[in-house]
């Protein structure tokens, strides 16, 4: 028996440990009926009077009625299949499958959160025991077995030299955790008006300010500039959400974009996950086109891994790692169709070969309005490893700049290692390009985020040299729901009115309102236009961190063609927190151990004295205050854009998205794991040589290009001045030995780096090079046991000897990554 402490209750679980599985497995043979067999506790809590009548029936006809009236209620497992039972009368769950569609998956979060709503009302279960005892029922053990994914209950991993697209088997121990269709992870228990999925209310049970009363009024489009970022910085970080939270949505099924469900329909015929925000009649702008209503739907419900039992939890259709999804995509498959096949290369669209300059992402020509408004049918977006490539335009160029590095890299690897398939140069590509992202974002772009301060305290600061030691099992890289719905939403502040191109002498040319850039990229199209924009990237300021949001979206947002209106950024964001269930503002600022807030005074120097009255003015008190609202309204810390609640939030999840990777960059000791010197290039990355390396035009460029230039600490320097370093692919090379089977050379690292080999030197014309497991001076052969752990791809060899080497060592070519087959006639060898 095990015992959970609560701040409300105890807890207390049963283990059945009586009854063997194969009983508890024929105990739920029928669909039909999920009631008898076992009437054993899967869940026992503290306080008498919670039996329920269906319990009590069914124990006072057995003759068992032990747990009404005692010190303890316990939840029987016959329980659990009754309330399973009832579920299955009114949802239909899709059937048991390898893979399931978001959809699909979806149902079984349905019925698992209607078992947990009917044994909610049944016991008359607390918040505490909604949380942290409904998760504790072995339902492995009841009839909810039947409709439970195996990829959440049954995973088998087998590790490798290359992550997964989808996260799975990250962890070796915990396979799901951070994986694709894994729900999001908590910092605080959620907040639901009914303790299981109805959105939060306010503290006393009041109605919250609707959420475009909060835009309009604490949100407003006050036009302040930051002093320091540039716009880069905000493609970067869209960059880096796109790589870690899309919350599992209901979508259109033709466009595949965001229903259009809820305002337009009587209320009997709308989508099932309409949450619609309402406008007011006398609202100044929406209300001048009689708009009263703004589309919105609520996220999937999840599935827990094993299919536990607890209030709703949305799932996350990306992985919580940065593993470099928005240029491969999260699906093995998908992956597959954005590469041409050959050479390691992605696919893309050499528009521009005729003038020399570099190609364009592909052509979306399936389902092309997905997050796409088309001038024409003969228009198209661009396609790429993430959905939301198109989403602005400064995003679409991000995405462009990194598949461009992608094939950079794949095809100097493949003219230094000819050797190479396809695959390998595409595999290690991509295992340099994910070790350049990490870095950047943990090296230039976090700490402008954060601050060296709270970097320090988080322990995301990077090491110089050497490896890094801090990779643990026991931390889920799982995406924060708070992360997710409202702190990395933080650069929504910082979105400018315009978007700016500038020319290769670091002069303006021109500008565009962002919202005829949003889902439009169409100017990429003009030769030599994406090397302005990346220009303008470099050289606009942001707008300032602060509670003013640039009315380019929150009245512009996905506006379409024709219409003079589009939706609200600000207010989709709390709609979202609120139908997530997140806690207010000042439950997160105890959670990171800020001062709280009883009355409207104690806010005064967190943030804005106006925005504290204009607070007073619509929430009825400080505790119901919005995160997303509350964070970027926050004063931000010194040498850091964010306040301290933001800070707090995003630094936890970047320290598990570190710590949680079995594949960070840093790391030594795995067959993932970079060589010292090839560690050592990683570290050269900057984003200054990226979009150097990859775009035609730009001849000079500062520093870190997140920041504005200042010709002391953040100079212009140009591309080719060497000040910029390159990620030398040549720099290591290795030494080599033999393997012979039916006359065919096989060439090997003997580098101990890379499988522990040695040189054994016997004097006299030869040299030898033997596994350090096998016996000197001649292993006649190679045990296959050994050959298992050494040779690349899994490859085996039943029957291989040591062979000599002719005048000792052999150099290899220069390479980047695994062992190869050697072509080279300059050594003799002996079979003998």
């Amino acid at each position: 028996m095990l015992k959970l402490q609560s701040s409300r209750s105890q807890i207390l679980i049963f283990i059945c440990g009586l009854i063997s599985s194969a009983v508890a497995i024929n105990q739920f043979e029928s669909s039909d009926d999920y009631g008898g067999g076992n009437s054993e506790c899967a869940l026992l809590l503290e306080g008498p009077g919670r039996t329920s009548a269906f319990d009590y029936s069914l124990n006072t006809l057995r003759g068992t009625n032990n747990y009404g009236g005692g010190a303890h209620t316990c939840i029987t497992y016959d329980a659990v299949n009754n309330a399973y039972g009832q579920a299955r009368k009114y949802i239909r769950v899709a059937e048991r499958r390898e893979r399931y569609q978001h959809e699909e998956l979806a149902t079984v979060g349905e019925l698992l959160l209607e078992v947990s709503r009917i044994l909610s009302r049944t016991y008359g279960l607390s918040v505490d025991e909604i949380e942290h005892g409904l998760p504790l029922i072995d339902t492995s053990k009841t009839a909810i077995r039947e409709i439970c994914p195996a990829f959440l209950s049954n995973v088998h991993c087998q590790p490798g030299k290359y992550r997964r697209y989808d996260g799975l088997c990250n962890n070796l121990k915990h396979p799901t955790w951070g994986a694709v269709q894994s729900t999001f992870t908590r910092l605080l228990k959620p907040v639901y008006s009914d303790a299981v999925s109805d959105p939060r209310v306010g503290s006393h049970g009041s109605a919250l300010p609707p959420p475009r009363i909060v835009s309009r009024t604490i949100h407003p489009d006050e036009g302040y500039h930051d002093h320091a970022a540039t716009i880069l910085l905000i493609s970067w970080g869209q960059t880096m959400d796109h790589d870690l939270t899309l919350t599992a949505t209901p979508l259109d099924p033709v466009t595949r974009n965001e229903p259009e469900e809820c305002c337009k329909r009587a209320p009997n015929s709308r989508n099932p996950y309409c949450l619609q925000i309402d406008v007011p009649h006398d609202d100044p702008f929406y209300g001048v086109y009689g708009v009263r209503c703004i589309d919105f739907v609520r996220g999937f419900p999840g599935v827990r891994a094993g299919c536990r039992l607890g209030s709703r939890n949305q799932f996350n259709i990306l992985s919580g790692v940065i593993d470099g999804n928005t240029v491969y995509g999260v699906e093995e498959n998908f992956a597959r169709s954005l590469r041409t096949g050959y050479g390691g290369l992605l696919r893309m669209n050499p528009v521009f070969a005729q003038y020399g300059l570099h190609d364009l992402l592909p052509l979306k020509l399936d389902i092309p309005d997905e997050g796409c408004t088309r001038p024409n049918r003969s228009m198209y977006c661009f396609d790429a490893g993430e959905i939301r490539v198109n989403e602005q335009l400064v995003l679409t160029c991000m995405h462009t700049l990194l598949a461009r590095e992608h094939n950079r890299i794949a095809s100097k690897l493949g003219e230094i290692n000819p050797h190479w398939d396809d695959e390998t140069v595409y595999q290690e590509t991509r295992r340099i390009v994910i070790g350049e992202i990490q870095h950047i974002t943990y090296n230039e772009f976090l700490p402008l985020v954060l601050g060296k301060e709270v970097m320090a305290k988080f322990g995301l600061l990077l090491q110089k040299d050497g490896y890094w030691d801090g990779y643990d099992e026991n931390v889920n890289p799982g995406v924060i729901a708070a992360f997710a719905a409202a702190a990395f939403r933080f650069g929504h502040s910082l979105l400018p009115t315009n978007v700016e191109r500038w020319s290769k002498a670091h002069k303006f040319i021109a500008s565009r309102r962002l919202r005829d850039l949003i889902r439009q990229p169409f100017d990429l199209y003009r030769a030599g236009v994406i090397d302005e924009y990346f220009m303008g990237m470099s050289n606009q300021v942001a707008q300032a961190m602060d509670d003013s949001v640039t009315q380019e979206v929150t009245n512009h947002l996905f506006r379409k063609p024709n219409q003079p209106f589009g939706v609200d950024l600000a207010a989709f964001n709390m709609q979202r927190g609120r139908e997530v269930g997140l806690p207010s503002y000042l439950s997160y600022r105890k959670y990171c151990g800020l001062p709280g807030a009883t009355g409207w005074d104690d806010l005064f120097g967190s943030m804005n004295n106006i925005t504290v009255k204009r607070y007073a003015q619509i929430y009825v008190h400080p505790q119901d205050i919005d995160l997303w609202s509350g964070g970027v309204s926050e004063r931000p810390l010194p040498g850091a854009m964010v306040g301290p609640t933001f800070a707090c939030i995003i630094a936890s999840q970047f320290s598990n998205s570190r710590r949680g990777d079995r594949f960070w960059y840093e790391l030594g000791g795995h067959p993932h794991s970079f060589t010292l010197e090839q560690l050592a290039e990683i570290r050269k990355a900057r984003l200054a040589r990226i979009v150097c390396d990859n775009t035609d035009l730009i001849d000079t460029i500062q520093l870190y290009p997140m920041v504005l230039p200042d010709h002391e600490i953040n100079p212009r320097v140009p591309c080719r001045s060497g000040i910029l370093l390159h990620v030398d692919l040549t720099k290591v090379r290795l030494n080599v030995y033999y393997l012979f089977k039916a006359n065919r050379s096989m060439i090997y690292s003997s580098d101990k780096q890379y499988h522990n080999f040695k040189w054994a030197d016997y004097g006299g014309q030869y040299s030898h090079q033997v596994p350090v497991h096998v016996p000197a001076p001649l292993s006649p052969r190679v045990p296959e046991s050994v050959m298992a752990n050494l040779l690349p791809n899994q490859q085996r060899l039943s029957s291989n000897r040591v062979v000599r080497t002719f005048h000792g060592k052999a150099n290899m070519a220069p390479i980047f990554g695994v062992p190869v087959r050697s072509h080279s006639n300059t050594n003799r060898h002996f079979n003998k």
